[in-house]
């Protein structure tokens, strides 16, 4: 008997989330509040949870983070009780504003969700190979498309997603990713969070 496998795949989460606007409208208005306060709420990512607010955008997005969690969990097959808290920050891209390459240690899942996005203006004026405000999710096995062929799956070593306001994305926090330049006179605004695990003993692999 022949057996195909297909080992170490990796779990990725696109969701378009249902009726966004009103509440994402009421967490713009949030972001613009905090960073009157703090001009750097960006780097200073500890510090600015938004989803710390009793408000609506924020009690909304929390919902919709926990729903999604809950279905990655069932998706990866763990079928017991799973305890978590939300760490969230602000993203604001202006003119030029990029993340290097970059994952997020401590956490088990991350994710981002997209408040307001530029249009695509600038890239008319740039080369064809050039994604600004992209997000690009890179193959943790480094190199291994190095022998692929065309029309092998393995051949990308890349996952490029060019987002749109109302999109939640969400993947193992291991994941290296990279956060295109922001090419346009128009701010990106998202909010970005790591699933942090309230550790059990029950979590232990069998061995």
């Amino acid at each position: 008997m022949t057996e195909f496998l297909d080992l170490f795949p990796t779990k990725f989460v696109r969701r378009q989330l249902p009726d966004y606007e009103e509440p994402t409208r009421d967490l713009i208005k949030l972001v613009r509040e905090m960073e009157k306060g703090n001009k750097s709420l960006t780097t200073d990512y500890r510090e600015n949870n938004p989803l710390e607010y009793d408000r609506a955008g924020p009690n909304w997005l929390r919902g919709e983070i926990n729903q999604t969690v809950i279905a990655y969990l069932k998706e990866i097959g763990i079928d017991y009780p799973v305890n978590w808290q939300i760490h969230a920050w602000t993203n604001i891209n202006r003119q030029g504003d990029y993340h290097d390459p970059h994952n997020h240690p401590h956490a088990y899942l991350s994710g981002t969700y997209y408040l307001k996005m530029p249009g695509e203006g600038a890239k008319k004026r740039q080369r064809s190979d050039v994604r600004p405000n992209c997000i690009t999710f890179y193959d943790p096995r480094t190199g291994f498309n190095m022998s692929s062929i065309r029309n092998d799956p393995y051949v990308d070593p890349e996952f490029t997603v060019l987002p749109e306001p109302g999109l939640l994305m969400m993947w193992p926090a291991a994941m290296m990713h990279f956060v295109h330049p922001n090419l346009s006179d128009e701010t990106r605004i998202s909010l970005s969070f790591n699933i942090v695990l309230k550790w059990s003993d029950d979590y232990l692999p069998t061995q």
